[in-house]
């Protein structure tokens, strides 16, 4: 394999796009131990492989959001199981993505419920075509896809809580949802958050830099000083987080947006380095500086649409 291939399929094993099970190994997961955090009583996040989970818990029985990849979901159930005695009844899914729903025929053929926007369900049911990387994703199994969709909003009366999922306008991709609990003060934000990091942008699923900074817009207008927020990466975070994150969005958008109107290249413009200064605070997690440079000018390029 070359080393830019074989650099592709790391990327995108680490973020949990469909990849071949030859190359997702098995053993790569069976060594993953599922952590359980307490963000509010009876609401939790789970950190494994992928992207992170949310769950609430109480007499109405459990309710995830998201479930990262299908060797995990014994893990996954075991710890939930940890904290309750309930049945998982229902599943969100915040987006398409394979470590956000690589575990849903196996929960669908348990009888869980699956409930996501209307486009997780059309992109899931067909082949995707990944531009960044050149890959396509083969379609999920009947049992896999969402048997529940909708548009803009659904709220589930749970646990107590009225928890709200409205869908956002094309950001990470053209699904994505962010999941409000009113009560328990909690946004799970899905991939539209990656918390201390530089964010992958599907722009082949229909995401846009734009549609981040709004969807951060949005979750920070709903949120207090004491709101959790569960991002889709990284590590539990707040307002604080989000609010930095968004506006270090925004100044990318700005410069590479300018380069891009003076008739700069892509390769021109990962060449400025625009992120040197950024690197250390944001570098560490899926995406170095120039590769999240490179995903922005694609997100920003004049094209005539999405796949």
């Amino acid at each position: 394999m070359r080393s830019g291939t074989r650099r592709a399929v790391i990327f995108l094993a680490a973020i949990g796009l469909s990849i071949p099970p030859r190359q997702l190994r098995a053993q790569d997961l069976s060594q993953v131990e599922i952590q359980t955090v307490k963000v509010r009583d009876g609401i939790y996040m789970l950190v494994g492989q992928g992207g992170n989970i949310g769950l609430s818990v109480g007499e109405d029985g459990a309710f995830l959001i998201d479930d990262q990849y299908a060797p995990l979901t014994d893990k996954i159930r075991a710890a939930i199981a940890r904290i309750t005695d309930k049945p998982i009844r229902f599943l969100i899914n915040t987006h398409w993505h394979g470590d956000h729903t690589g575990g849903n025929e196996n929960l669908g053929k348990a009888g869980v419920l699956i409930v996501a926007h209307e486009n997780v369900r059309k992109r899931m049911s067909v082949e995707q075509f990944l531009e960044a990387f050149d890959q396509r994703v083969p379609a999920s199994p009947e049992a896999a896809l969402p048997v529940i969709t909708f548009t803009d909003e659904v709220t589930f009366h749970w646990n107590g809580d009225d928890i709200r999922v409205f869908h956002v306008a094309p950001a990470h991709t053209d699904g994505d949802a962010v999941v409000f609990f009113e009560r328990g003060d909690v946004l799970h934000a899905g991939d539209t958050f990656f918390n201390s990091q530089y964010p992958f942008i599907d722009v082949s699923s229909g995401g846009n830099i734009t549609g981040m900074i709004n969807a951060a817009d949005r979750m920070l207008e709903i949120a207090g000083a004491d709101t959790k927020i569960i991002p889709g990466h990284g590590e539990l975070g707040g307002p604080a987080e989000l609010r930095e994150y968004r506006n270090m969005l925004e100044m990318i958008r700005e410069r590479v947006g300018k380069l891009i109107a003076e008739g700069k290249s892509a390769d021109e413009v990962v060449q400025l380095k625009l992120t040197a200064a950024l690197d250390a605070r944001w570098g560490g997690g899926f995406l170095n500086g120039d590769q999240w440079i490179r995903i922005v000018y694609m997100s920003l390029e004049p094209r005539q649409g999405s796949q």
